[in-house]
């Protein structure tokens, strides 16, 4: 199995089944951890964001399941996220290092990581219930997992591909929504939503591939693309206000001058990028795009 519906199979089933191969993931990253603890975390919260994803798809036809399951996996994500914020902060600041623009720069922003590296391994240290919270995810996910044995949906074919088309519909619909206000502002905020709407997209394509796989597969490509460009956006903007909320993480005012520039000068390159790459991924219009997919879908299962 894996992260994609069959036109084949009894649709009903089929959720079930992808679902349930996210959260069975999730336990065993956790339980397991052949990477240590926190990259298990990691590996777990990327299978609740594609769990949320598939339910959004559905959310049309299974509302109260949708709302109900969507609440239980984003506490999920947020019980354990607590280290895992702390670490991408300093991979942040190597990211940064890549773009510096002085060695005078370039010293602060190496001053800075080794604060910040800090941090992380305080943070980490201080964390002194991870073992409660993974237990305590476990049993959620066992929960998700009833649930998920209890959603049931109509399995006739042209049902089904109905309910995909309306939940594709939605997907663009709020992707173009979140890009036009990218258009006509900056703030920080609304590239993030742009980013959870685009990276809703990226997973329903991976849904949806056994449609058209090549062409899925290009899309999902450029999708994860503009989710890559969007997530270093969104990871400055939490850089940004972690600094302005405790000003000794940048270790001397200099230091914290040379970091705003750099930010600023990255923030600028990125939303220009991001605003281009949204243009071109949802390039066309969601009624057009989710009938065309519809109709992929239903000769898929011919």
């Amino acid at each position: 199995m894996s992260y994609a519906f069959s036109p084949d199979r009894p649709f009903t089933e089929d959720f079930r089944a992808v679902g349930a191969e996210q959260i069975e993931r999730a336990v065993a990253a956790l339980e397991q951890r052949p990477q240590g603890v926190h990259e298990a975390i990691h590996d777990a919260r990327k299978n609740f964001k594609r769990l949320r994803s598939l339910y959004r798809l559905v959310a049309s036809d299974a509302p109260l399941f949708q709302k109900q399951e969507n609440a239980r996996i984003r506490a999920m994500g947020r019980n354990l996220s607590t280290v895992r914020d702390a670490a991408a902060l300093v991979e942040n600041i190597n990211y940064l290092r890549g773009q510096t623009q002085s060695d005078e720069q370039g010293t602060a922003l190496d001053q800075i990581y080794t604060i910040l590296a800090e941090r992380r391994d305080r943070v980490a240290e201080s964390e002194t219930d991870i073992e409660g919270k993974i237990a305590a995810t476990i049993v959620d996910c066992e929960q998700a997992l009833d649930a998920l044995a209890q959603v049931s949906f109509d399995n006739g074919k042209r049902k089904s591909t109905a309910r995909l088309k309306k939940g594709w519909r939605r997907t663009l619909k709020r992707a173009a929504r979140a890009r036009a206000a990218c258009e006509a502002d900056s703030d920080a905020a609304l590239f993030h939503e742009l980013r959870k709407r685009a990276q809703d997209y990226r997973l329903q394509l991976a849904l949806m591939r056994q449609a058209w796989p090549s062409a899925m597969e290009a899309k999902r490509a450029e999708a994860k693309a503009l989710v890559d460009v969007l997530g270093h956006l969104n990871d400055l903007a939490t850089l940004t206000s972690l600094v302005n909320d405790e000003p000794g993480v940048a270790g001397s005012s200099q230091n914290r001058a040379h970091l705003m520039s750099a930010v600023a000068t990255r923030e600028e390159a990125l939303r220009k990028e991001a605003r281009q790459r949204a243009a071109a991924v949802f390039h066309d219009k969601p009624k057009s795009e989710s009938r065309t997919v519809a109709l992929l879908w239903l000769e898929a299962g011919r």
